[in-house]
């Protein structure tokens, strides 16, 4: 969601394009969706209330993975044919010039509604290794947009419609600094900065994990919790029950939009290995601990391994969080030489201006001009 929604901004800024922005989430009719950029995506979920507080007008469109078993599976195939003919809908209906899609299963009916009729396809892969979404719409797609070149292995015979961008951070991410983001958070100077993060939704054992450090960390760190909405009551709980000098140290929060503040404000990130991890710690030049989730295919393994071979993090895995969490962040924390070592690494994996990269090719694949 949000490569997709850092070069949709981009794109707007670069172009000029000017609309007034929807007043509400609610689906208007497509026929009075006048602005040059329209989001489809999935019903449910956090996604229609950003892409909203983006500006952004959204559309929503039924959907499901293919991963199901059992009765769950047609079920799911229904719901993809269903949402293929809303998509078809909405294509013929606004007339796109072109299409962008960063996977996910809503990805499949979308791009296969816009090929059927002739508008152009490219699909921005955020991780290192595809899914089954975007190796099906790379049959496809005109052009398929990488986060790094270790990407083109997995493509073979499309190997010529792969082109390196990076990965697309939101604008004005980056424009926060450290001053400001102490005192966005209240921070006390020259004290080290952990932050932990399991993704909007949160990770569960990521967070009993850090639940139980707290009170060795508090004691020399200050810690910025992510903790995603499903933990939040179990996160706050916790929170109330700290002592005074410890709690005014530990920032918990169920979901940050000011994400840029938080990047900045860290010494040291604890997160799953999502794809954000390829561009935003990097972009901050942010040493990290990368913890992948274990029952999701390998995806997150792949992106770990990636930032690890070149110094930039370290992996933990999520077996051995409750053992090792609270000793790796104290040794890495304690040894200011690797975390430098660390942070020059992770800006020498940073490929800025990866949103305008993929701006460019839509503006090409649109019909070749500056703008579509």
């Amino acid at each position: 969601m949000y490569p997709a929604l850092a070069v949709a901004q981009t794109a707007i800024s670069e172009w000029g394009l000017e609309f007034e922005a929807p007043k509400a989430t609610a689906q208007p009719p497509i026929s009075s969706i006048q602005p040059p950029v329209l989001w489809l995506g999935t019903r449910g979920g956090m996604e229609a209330e950003i892409v909203a507080r983006a500006g952004l007008p959204f559309r929503a469109i039924h959907g499901a993975g293919l991963h199901a078993v059992g009765v769950q599976l047609p079920l799911n195939l229904l719901r993809l044919g269903w949402g293929f003919f809303e998509a078809l809908g909405v294509v013929r209906a606004y007339q796109p010039d072109v299409l962008l899609v960063t996977g996910g299963f809503i990805s499949v009916p979308v791009a296969l509604a816009a090929w059927l009729n002739r508008v152009p396809v490219l699909v921005y892969l955020p991780d290192i290794e595809p899914g089954l979404a975007v190796r099906l719409i790379g049959r496809v797609a005109r052009r398929i947009a990488v986060t790094v070149d270790d990407s083109r292995s997995y493509f073979g015979g499309r190997v010529g419609k792969v082109v390196v961008t990076g990965y697309p951070t939101r604008p004005g991410l980056a424009k926060a600094t450290r001053s400001a983001a102490q005192a966005h958070f209240g921070l006390e100077p020259g004290r080290p900065v952990l932050l932990v993060t399991g993704g909007s939704r949160g990770a569960r054992s990521l967070n009993r994990a850090v639940l139980a450090a707290l009170p060795d960390w508090l004691a020399d760190y200050q810690v910025i919790h992510i903790s995603g909405r499903l933990d939040w009551p179990a996160v706050e709980q916790a929170q109330q029950a700290l002592p005074s000098e410890q709690r005014a140290r530990y920032r918990a929060f169920p979901f940050l939009h000011e994400m840029g503040q938080a990047l900045a404000a860290a010494d040291l990130v604890v997160s799953r290995a999502g794809a954000s991890a390829l561009g935003e710690y990097p972009l901050f030049g942010l040493p990290a601990i990368l913890v992948p989730y274990p029952y999701a295919w390998r995806y997150q393994k792949v992106n770990a391994d990636y930032l690890v071979r070149r110094g930039a993090a370290v992996l933990l895995n999520d077996v051995d969080l409750a053992e090792r969490l609270a000793r790796d962040v104290r040794e890495l924390l304690g040894d200011p030489a690797r975390l430098a070592s660390m942070r020059t690494a992770a800006r020498a994996a940073a490929r800025p201006g990866a949103a305008a990269n993929i701006v460019h090719e839509l503006a090409q694949l649109a019909g070749g001009g500056a703008r579509p």
